[in-house]
């Protein structure tokens, strides 16, 4: 089909739905209204298969570089203001759903061709969809090809008939029958599965984390962990915990913590420990080490938060306690510009100081819709780049991630300015912009619109 009849179908499909939504929905009576549900549950179970053709389409035509961007999933997020998590499963479906390009030859079918050809029919639903994606994944590797069709073609039958929660359950004693003993424990299979995932903080500041370690980084910890959460060892409620050599009996007596809590403590310890050696090197121009910003005026008070350079909230109770080991820089602003000063240099690199400034400053990477904190950053000549004659003075850098830093490019890339105030502004390419924000708020401890109080 060519553009101008894709573009004269998308025009009579919105034309469709403008007509639709312009009818009078008081006058029909209940098995009406039940009949015009069936028809847009259809339709609405329909329309992604589409979306997953066109958006295969689009890799094949071009590239993330070519649009501005890192990769496809920014791209999503950017263009139609997507979460991560929605543009990681669009594309992961537009893979396994939409016709594959051959190298020569007509296209092939989808990964999983039943699960599109029902999806195009409009008769299961994106949920059925993602339980037959996830649930062929969780298949062996040793499975033939005969036996995973077969395996997805059960769950789409089954999906036209039954809900989520049946499918569900039906997927998983069918992955049961195929493989009753579980995955067999090789090298390769461990080595698949190891992992360590860290949940975002939560509202009362916690973060989960959760591991699956293979043998090798278990034996590593279960011998650090005998040591540093025996019970008496790095226990915070001790006037002077002991944290090498043997605890006092008075220690391990007094130390009413279970093992859970003693294995947390440790790992505070090993991290100390490993921090304090030095031998970690630098990150970003820096010493590896924690960085928390807060306000004079926070630490004076005993009240408020203070945020690490990977963007944790962390009270400022436990910021002073952190401190009390800690070397501390003062940032001083301009109160009226938010200008920095007197941090100025005649080289390309940064110096540690400037980069410290910035921390306090941005506290992460400062392109709209980027999480990377002060940790992931690198420091960008934002006013105007070195090579071009830019310099290298604290009110013309900024911070911003690897990823984003390359792809800076005033010809067809992204391009970056300082404001009056000085935030940085990233102005995108012409195929990445809808006109949304230019800067990013998400680092900043506070931002008052309009106010002349700017807390950074």
């Amino acid at each position: 089909m060519a553009g101008c009849e894709v573009s004269d179908a998308m025009a009579a499909v919105r034309a469709a739905v403008d007509a639709l939504s312009a009818c009078d929905l008081d006058l029909l009576d209940a098995p009406e209204l039940v009949a015009a549900l069936d028809d847009f549950e259809t339709v609405s179970c329909q329309l992604p298969a589409l979306g997953h053709r066109l958006l295969a389409r689009l890799r094949t035509e071009t590239t993330p570089q070519q649009m501005g961007a890192k990769s496809w999933r920014e791209v999503l997020t950017v263009r139609w203001r997507l979460s991560t998590t929605e543009a990681n499963r669009r594309l992961a479906e537009a893979e396994h759903l939409a016709p594959r390009q051959a190298l020569t030859g007509p296209a092939l079918p989808p990964l999983l061709q039943a699960t599109a050809i029902a999806q195009a029919h409009g008769l299961i639903t994106p949920e059925h969809v993602e339980i037959v994606r996830k649930s062929v994944r969780k298949l062996p590797g040793w499975v033939d090809t005969a036996t995973r069709e077969r395996f997805e073609l059960d769950l789409v039958r089954m999906a036209v008939k039954a809900g989520p929660k049946e499918l569900t359950d039906c997927a998983n004693q069918l992955l049961l029958m195929i493989d009753q003993d579980g995955p067999e424990p090789t090298d390769v299979e461990r080595a698949r599965q190891r992992s360590v995932t860290v949940s975002p903080q939560g509202e009362d500041g916690m973060v989960d984390l959760r591991a699956r370690l293979t043998p090798e980084a278990w034996a590593t910890w279960e011998v650090i962990l005998a040591r540093l959460a025996a019970p008496g060892m790095c226990n915070p409620d001790d006037p002077v915990p002991c944290t090498s050599g043997t605890p006092s009996q008075e220690q391990i007596d007094n130390d009413h913590r279970s093992p859970a809590q003693r294995r947390h403590d440790a790992f505070i310890a090993a991290g100390r420990i490993v921090l304090m050696g030095g031998e970690l090197g630098q990150l970003n121009g820096l010493p590896v080490s924690i960085i928390v910003r807060t306000t004079l005026q926070d630490l004076e008070s005993h009240a408020g938060v203070g945020t690490t350079g990977g963007g944790t909230i962390v009270p400022i109770d436990d910021v002073v306690r952190m401190a009390a080991h800690a070397n501390h820089y003062l940032a001083v602003f301009d109160r009226a510009t938010g200008s920095a000063l007197n941090l100025y240099r005649s080289k390309r690199v940064a110096s540690p100081a400037q980069r410290i400034m910035l921390i306090s400053r941005y506290g992460g990477c400062t392109k709209p819709g980027c999480t990377v904190g002060a940790y992931g950053s690198q420091v960008h000549h934002a006013a105007k780049d070195w090579a071009k004659g830019g310099n290298t003075n604290v009110d013309d850098l900024t911070l911003a991630c690897g990823a984003d830093n390359r792809a800076v490019d005033d010809d067809g890339g992204w391009s970056t300015r300082i404001t009056e105030h000085h935030d940085t502004e990233w102005y995108p390419p012409e195929h990445l912009d809808t006109g949304q924000n230019r800067i990013n708020y998400y680092h900043r401890v506070c931002h008052e619109r309009g106010s002349e109080a700017r807390c950074r």
